[in-house]
């Protein structure tokens, strides 16, 4: 799942990445444009719900995409990503969007 809300800072937008607590892993991470796609640096945490859940405020006006990282050897998309593209593996990664709309909506 992906969560849009306002960041503190009013160029930036709060992205909240979450997986459901029904993936069973060890480790989860976030790799992506947004970390030149580090296989480490953004940690998910594992709540006490269960769900894997990590926030990151990105530049507005932006596509991100990113993937997740289970375990260190599975790839996995967001269902809800807000697209998906080609990548050069013959699958797909998910694409974020922080555009903002003609009314002012964060994207």
């Amino acid at each position: 799942m992906i969560h849009k809300a306002p960041a503190p800072d009013p160029d930036k937008i709060r992205v909240i990445f979450e997986l459901p607590s029904s993936i069973w892993a060890e480790k989860i991470y976030l790799v992506g444009e947004f970390n030149g796609w580090n296989r480490t640096s953004h940690p998910l945490r594992q709540e006490r719900d269960g769900a894997w859940r990590i926030s990151l405020d990105l530049p507005k006006g932006r596509r991100y995409q990113f993937r997740y990282l289970i375990d260190g050897t599975q790839w996995q998309n967001d269902p809800d990503a807000d697209d998906y593209v080609p990548n050069e593996f013959g699958s797909y990664n998910s694409v974020v969007s922080t555009e903002v709309s003609p009314e002012g909506k964060d994207g």
